[in-house]
């Protein structure tokens, strides 16, 4: 039997120097959770380094590697996270050449072949790979694995057949909790993004049929849209709540597809009395969902949701893969049937989509100042790899740097030549956003007055609000 370690890179550099460091969901990665019960299944042994909360601390894994002596080290993470995966890669092979190491996550599966390259990795997961890393700790032939790229005999590089997307989610083992200390996690709780804490991420459906060009979660999750039975979803959140979890965040691309599901989940929620709080904190759209939804949604715990605004022009809507219906109309209505129902709105704005103009970005300002939202993000659009945005600059000659460090929406970079603006006004309209949607925008202050008061919150506003100040104001 094998000794598997798997390790999760360091947030604090992505987030260091914004604004975003005082609400950094800061909670046990479910896709290692989720892959470690098979792995244990074949009586494997399994240990998890996860340095989100921690400085980056290459010496501490050196250390773990070099007592336990793993056979395997895992290692999953996003583009700005590459860099330290490449440097763990290889420390992992300076102490040792029989180690076998793996790599997987978003960045991976968007370009496998050159992570395993960059990172001399012994095998690249990509796709869907929740049983890839078992299949590979049972000595299974490299040959036969689906969904990893190897090399050969020659060394050359060779991807394998992807896996076939899950047909059954409710097939997915419970996710292992066992492997974290939930105490740490706690240390790092921020009242700004939860109100319950432990805080576990938590998904009822993959997938999603639309095709926004800057998304990237079709490689990992793929096109189409695949649901856990309501019973699971249920049985799911109970287990987890005897864990100890007392808040989850719905990671689904699109969790309010199908509304009638919504309901059957709120209502078994509300019957198994599961005394939890949620939100829909990965963005849901704003074209499905009905007043009867959010009222529900309200009673079984939801009590924010946040919604990919994105633009406030319906034609860069659109053309960047939206759809026809989620519109600047749709949204105003939705947001109104969210807060009627008390809960809280998260607003997601982009500027510099490849389709903006200083026009469209005008209009995106407008409305995120009229929204009601309690908060809100705003970003200027990040070419990730296995995008096709990424794929469209690249193919043009438009990307400047393939520096992943530099890939990060909460530090925005000069990454690429915008077909139609240049970065001067493109970084003039993100700091004229803030200015206008929050800065000096008195309707947001009297919202989150309102909302501090109503939900006993307001002192937490304000001991935010003054370490932003003094983290330099910087956003």
């Amino acid at each position: 039997m094998s000794r598997v370690l798997l390790i999760n890179p360091s947030y604090k550099v992505t987030y260091s120097s914004t604004m975003a460091r005082f609400g950094v969901p800061f909670y046990p990665v479910l896709s290692l959770a989720t892959i470690i019960p098979k792995i244990k299944e074949s009586g494997h042994e399994v240990q998890v380094i996860d340095l989100c909360y921690e400085d980056f601390n290459l010496p501490l894994i050196q250390e773990r590697i070099k007592t336990w002596k793993p056979d395997i080290v895992g290692l999953t993470g996003t583009t700005p996270l590459f860099s330290q995966i490449r440097t763990i890669a290889r420390a992992t092979k300076e102490i040792s050449r029989t180690i076998v190491t793996v790599g997987g996550g978003a960045h991976c599966s968007a370009l496998p072949e050159l992570a395993l390259e960059e990172a001399g990795f012994d095998f690249v997961c990509y796709g869907e790979g929740d049983f890839t890393l078992a299949q590979i700790a049972n000595g299974r032939d490299p040959a036969g694995i689906l969904g990893i790229v190897r090399r050969d005999g020659g060394g050359n590089i060779v991807k394998n057949l992807p896996n076939a997307w899950l047909k059954e989610l409710d097939d997915l083992p419970y996710p292992s909790w066992d492997e974290f200390n939930l105490a740490q996690y706690e240390r790092y709780w921020s009242r700004l993004i939860a109100r319950r804490k432990p805080v576990a991420f938590f998904e009822t459906t993959r997938g999603c049929v639309f095709s926004c060009n800057y998304c990237g979660s079709k490689n990992t999750v793929g096109r189409g849209f695949r649901k856990k039975s309501v019973a699971r979803v249920i049985d799911e959140m109970k287990y987890s709540r005897r864990h100890g979890f007392r808040e989850f965040f719905i990671v689904d691309d699109i969790f309010t597809t199908d509304v009638p599901r919504v309901k059957e989940i709120c209502e078994g929620i509300i019957r198994e009395e599961l005394d939890i709080t949620w939100s829909c904190a990965n963005g849901i759209r704003v074209d499905s969902g009905d007043q009867e939804m959010f009222d529900l949604m309200r009673r079984a715990g939801c009590y924010k949701v946040a919604f990919g605004f994105e633009s406030g022009d319906d034609r860069v809507l659109k053309e960047f893969g939206k759809g026809g219906r989620a519109t600047v109309e749709a949204a105003r209505g939705t947001v109104a049937m969210a807060r009627k129902s008390g809960i809280d709105v998260f607003g997601f704005f982009m500027l510099g989509l490849l389709q903006d103009t200083e026009e469209s970005m005008t209009k995106t300002i407008a409305l995120g100042r009229e929204l009601e939202t309690d908060v809100l993000k705003i970003s200027i659009s990040v070419p990730f790899p296995g995008t096709p945005m990424y794929s469209e600059l690249k193919s043009k000659g438009l990307l400047n740097e393939f520096d992943w460090d530099k890939y990060n929406v909460y530090n925005p970079q000069r990454l690429y030549r915008h077909p139609r603006l240049s970065w001067d006004v493109i970084e003039r309209f993100y700091k004229l956003a803030y200015r206008r949607m929050v800065l000096t925008n008195p309707s947001f202050y009297y919202r989150r007055l309102r909302h501090g008061l109503r939900t006993g919150e307001f002192l937490y506003d304000i001991y935010y609000f003054i370490r932003f100040l003094l983290a330099g104001a910087k956003i």
